[in-house]
């Protein structure tokens, strides 16, 4: 059975930094893609940060680029987001998901499994 646990979430300050992880479990990690979404109150849930799967290629959303940074150990089966320079905006619930494919690592419907997520708080 496929699992996928996110942790690292909390509250912060803004200009603060965070880091999430995402461990996986009954899957062999290293064939899939791997990104970050997150979901606001009242918003749909959008696309954060992709890795594909060897780590070579990555993709961010325009609202964090230069501020968050994705990153994988497959020995270790973990997915890295590491937040910095938070904003207000930056806070909802963000999910880990894994992709098969990885041709688009921005499209929500490409991931076949997903975390429970785990709450990012800034406050301001």
């Amino acid at each position: 059975q496929v699992q996928l646990v996110e942790s690292g979430g909390g509250l912060v300050q803004a200009g603060g930094s965070l880091r999430l992880s995402c461990a996986a479990s009954g899957i062999t990690l290293s064939v899939y893609a791997m990104g970050w979404f997150r979901q606001a109150p009242g918003k749909a849930r959008e696309f954060v940060a992709g890795i594909t799967w060897s780590g070579g290629t990555t993709d961010y959303a325009d609202s964090v680029l230069g501020r968050f940074t994705i990153s994988r150990d497959n020995a270790k089966k973990i997915m890295y987001l590491q937040m910095n320079s938070l904003k207000s905006e930056d806070t909802a619930v963000y999910y880990c998901a894994l992709d098969r494919i990885g041709r688009n690592l921005r499209y929500r419907n490409a991931y076949e499994y997903w975390g429970q997520g785990t709450q990012v708080t800034v406050s301001s």
